[in-house]
């Protein structure tokens, strides 16, 4: 399969298109780059012999088999910024010995693509679906996934499926995810010689290069980026460049207010600096990330990420917290995705569950993530690979990439998955 033309020049084509969302214009909610990746991926599979469509500009949908009914697959092909550090172009399909390496080779424009390419090998090879098939992909699961809320509007959901945007095996919940804003009032005095501060920060990484001048220094922090969701693969840049302000005269409020930040978030990311270290057995721990800081002319506000156990609510999380955080301060929830628990035992996922070890000899043993994927927005699906045990913390890097024998893999288990569940007898 890796070896194929048909697979290699249509996933060069998708990844050549830095479908980062953008500006919303006319015909293109998310900005002109992701409308050019769902018009690409639409000609593509046109050229496979599949019908194609695309959603009111925020999907497209590719087709084999006839009703209203159908099974899906959803994935995305948005992708978060490339940022700086590669070796490689970020946005072709960089041939590098095991490994390829692109901005969405692994999420989530080469696992999608991996399934439209195993449905056309089974189209090929006369291969008649019981239940029609429908691959949707997405433009803004990275940002919100507003596209599946659009998309639902207009189109009847799946009776079951995939999104191949999570890891193996089989994932029936997804822990719950809010965002807060943690805003601190502070005297203009004591701010009036601190910068705002610079660099790039977003709600999906750990940030890793932020500066700031205090009395006219130039103060800067250099960490590691990681996915949000795996903070302890990273070094946070929020946190160590609070450390290096702490090594400067401030004044006492100030130094109060780093001095909090740096106990409660520097390396803790369980939330036991914050009184968030809840914990259950069906999900594990509490993951917390601060992914974003500002300052303001009377204020510095910094943005919590908070990834939390499926037998946990957002209220008991809010009540903790605040009994952890400096005077003047007010908290606001700015996201919030509930967390989702699926039926394990249903049998399309018990089906999945089977094909992965027929096919990895490993544990097929269903789990939960601390991932958000298109699972929480559309009913009635699951995430399902593409990350193997033990890979984490490669998507939204530098140099993202996915190992060759790890395609191959994909394609064996996505082709079989397709196979399968579109063939069941109802």
């Amino acid at each position: 399969m890796i070896e194929s033309e048909v697979f290699l020049s249509g996933l060069d084509r998708l990844l050549k298109i830095p479908s980062v969302r953008e500006v919303a214009e006319e015909d293109a909610p998310f900005g002109k780059q992701s409308r050019m990746a769902l018009e690409e991926i639409v000609k593509i599979a046109r050229e496979l012999g599949f019908q194609a469509r695309m959603v009111k500009n925020v999907a497209a949908v590719v087709e084999y088999g006839y009703g209203e009914e159908y099974f899906g697959i959803f994935g995305h092909l948005d992708v978060v910024p490339a940022g700086c550090g590669w070796s490689v172009p970020p946005y072709q399909l960089n041939d590098c010995g095991e490994k390829f390496i692109a901005r969405g080779v692994l999420d989530n424009k080469g696992p999608i693509f991996t399934c439209l390419y195993a449905l056309w090998r089974l189209k090929e090879e006369g291969f008649t679906p019981v239940i029609p098939i429908r691959i949707v992909f997405g433009s803004s699961e990275e940002t919100g996934s507003e596209d599946m809320s659009i998309y639902l509007e207009n189109e009847p959901p799946a009776l079951f499926g995939f999104t191949p945007d999570g890891k193996f095996p089989a994932i029936y919940g997804e822990r719950g995810l809010v965002n807060f804003s943690i805003r601190t009032t502070l005297d203009r005095a004591a701010l009036k010689n601190l910068s705002e501060i610079s660099g790039d920060q977003s709600r999906a990484f750990v940030p890793d290069h932020l500066s700031v001048s205090y009395n006219q220094k130039e103060i800067t922090a250099l960490g590691k980026k990681a996915p949000s969701n795996a903070p302890e693969l990273g070094e946070n840049a929020i946190t160590l460049l609070a450390k290096k302000l702490l090594e400067e005269k401030l004044p006492e409020k100030l130094r109060e207010y780093f001095t909090w930040l740096v106990e409660t978030m520097h390396e803790k990311h369980f939330g036991e600096g914050l009184g968030l270290d809840f914990s259950d057995e069906e999900s594990g721990k509490t993951i917390i990330t601060p992914v974003n800081f500002q300052k303001y002319e009377n204020a510095l506000e910094i943005e919590l990420a908070v990834r939390y156990p499926v037998t946990v609510s957002e209220e008991e999380l809010t009540h903790a917290l605040e009994k952890h955080l400096p005077s003047e301060t007010q908290v606001e929830v700015v996201r919030r995705i509930p967390g989702v628990v699926k039926d394990k035992n249903q049998w399309w996922i018990q089906e999945l569950s089977k094909i992965y070890e027929d096919f990895t000899g490993l544990s097929g043993k269903p789990t939960t993530t601390t991932g958000a994927t298109y699972a929480r927005s559309v009913p009635n699906i699951i995430a399902f690979g593409p990350s193997f045990p033990g890979q984490k913390g490669i998507a939204h890097n530098a140099d993202e990439y996915m190992l060759k024998e790890d395609f191959e893999k994909l394609y064996e288990i996505y082709k079989e998955s397709i196979k399968v569940l579109s063939s069941h007898q109802f």
